[in-house]
């Protein structure tokens, strides 16, 4: 089914407001930092939480309209659930947990326990005894597969994903991961999945909207918004850097009076001049040195080493400003070898020089 959403609600020192759709069949993966309203535009949308104004419209069916009076209670909206805790009733088994749904809808108790039967053989291929098991006897992989099952078994207009793998170990995660892609292709699902990571939104997701502060700040086909982000917690969630500024002649001019040059939209270098834009690159782009380089044209940039972090074969260095430094430099990073971090005698607090060439940054509109 399709979705339509637009709303607001206001709580002190927080508003909400968004205007989102998603196709029959999409799948709408929303990002954002910690209180950016992601949670909230869950509640809104499974019925536990009542928005101040507009409206939420599931297919042909309106859930929600603030002016008409029309309020939908959770429990009859046809909206499924998964959170990052699968949140199974403990006293009863596997099979009894998916048949719930389908029984509270009014289903006969043979047909739900029969679609029970079918969706635990989907997503437990093999293992058809953990049926008969509860909660408890179940591994915290196993428990999250039955809850999908559980919340697609009513057959919902639209399923909300929650961080639906953030609860998982790194050997479950990847076959979670999975299982969801095809359930949710096959069923040719309608769903919104809240994540913080980039690789659930890729493989998931068809399109993503990014909140901050409550409202939409980009949007749109996922490979597209992570390969090109236009704000700080995008980049960051893509796993790119990002600076802030304003286009002038094809280059990038920060708040601060730094110029970095790099590879511009397409078009003339005089369009768009002056309007927000924002330079892109990738951390692995990023040379490190310990006193200032001089030599081939490349942007260079005075930090302060703020942190190192592992970061699969490489090393992450995390960068701060230093000392009366602009902002944007905060959290830049570059990957480097642990050859390198020894070579540069590199621990939190030194100063530092990050070094990028021009033909690695893309500069483009902010939008």
């Amino acid at each position: 089914m399709s979705l339509e959403v637009e709303v607001r609600l206001d709580r002190e020192g927080f508003s909400l407001q968004v205007a989102l759709t998603a196709a029959p069949g999409e799948v709408v993966a929303v990002l954002g930092p910690n209180g950016a309203g992601k949670s909230t535009l869950l509640g809104i949308l499974s019925g536990l939480l009542r928005p101040d104004a507009g409206h939420v419209r599931v297919g042909d069916r309106t859930v929600t309209d603030v002016e008409a009076g029309v309020f939908v209670p959770a429990h009859r909206r046809g909206v499924g659930l998964l959170a990052q805790q699968a949140l199974l009733f403990p006293h009863m088994t596997a099979l009894a947990n998916v048949a719930f749904g389908p029984r509270a809808q009014g289903v006969p108790k043979r047909e739900a326990e029969a679609r029970a039967q079918a969706l635990l053989a989907d997503v437990l291929p093999g293992l058809p005894e953990l049926a008969g098991r509860k909660p408890a006897q179940l591994s915290g992989g196993q428990q999250q597969r039955v809850a999908l099952a559980r919340a697609i078994a009513p057959e919902p207009g639209l399923l909300l994903l929650d961080e639906p793998l953030a609860a998982l170990d790194v050997d479950a995660a990847p076959a979670m991961r999975s299982l969801l892609r095809r359930v949710i292709r096959d069923g040719k699902q309608t769903a919104v999945l809240v994540t913080h990571s980039a690789l659930d939104a890729l493989v998931l997701a068809d399109r993503v909207v990014v909140l901050t502060h409550g409202h939409v700040v980009e949007q749109g086909p996922t490979r597209e918004v992570l390969g090109r982000p236009r704000s700080a917690f995008t980049a960051r969630i893509a796993g790119l850097d990002l600076i802030p500024g304003v286009r002038e002649g094809g280059a990038l001019r920060t708040v601060d009076g730094r110029v970095i040059t790099g590879r511009g939209d397409a078009g003339s270098e005089d369009d768009g001049a002056g309007e927000p834009a924002v330079a892109v690159f990738p951390p692995s782009a990023v040379a490190v040195f310990a006193a200032e380089p001089h030599g081939s044209p490349r942007n260079v940039l005075p930090v302060r080493l703020a942190s190192i972090e592992p970061h699969g074969d490489v090393v992450r260095l995390r960068a701060a400003p230093r000392e009366g430094g602009p902002d944007w430099l905060d959290g830049l990073a570059a990957d480097v070898t642990p050859a390198a971090v020894a070579d540069l005698g590199a621990e939190p607090g030194v100063p530092l020089w990050f070094a990028v060439k021009a033909t690695e940054v893309e500069i483009h509109r902010a939008g």
